[in-house]
C-alpha cells in the first residue's frame, strides 16, 4: 500500500445513485421465516429476496388490502 494516494483526477461513481440505502425495518417473525425459507429454495439471500419483492410491488403499483374491521 502507498503512504499517500492522489485523488485529484478521480471521478464520482456513476452508479452511486443506484446503490442501496441501509434502513431499519421491523418485520414479524413469520414474514422473516417465510423469506428465509424461500431464499434457501431459490438460492438468493433473504434480504435481496425481500428487496426484489418490494421493488416488484412498487413497479406494478400493487397496494395491500387494508381492511381493519
Amino acid at each position: 500500500m502507498r503512504k499517500e494516494y492522489d485523488f485529484s483526477t478521480a471521478r464520482k461513481n456513476p452508479y452511486a445513485s443506484r446503490l442501496k440505502k441501509q434502513i431499519t425495518i421491523r418485520l414479524d417473525e413469520e414474514s422473516i421465516e417465510y423469506f428465509k425459507a424461500l431464499s434457501e429454495e431459490v438460492g438468493i439471500p433473504y434480504q435481496s429476496l425481500i428487496n426484489l419483492y418490494l421493488r416488484d410491488c412498487a413497479l406494478s403499483h400493487r397496494k395491500p388490502n387494508l381492511d381493519w374491521r
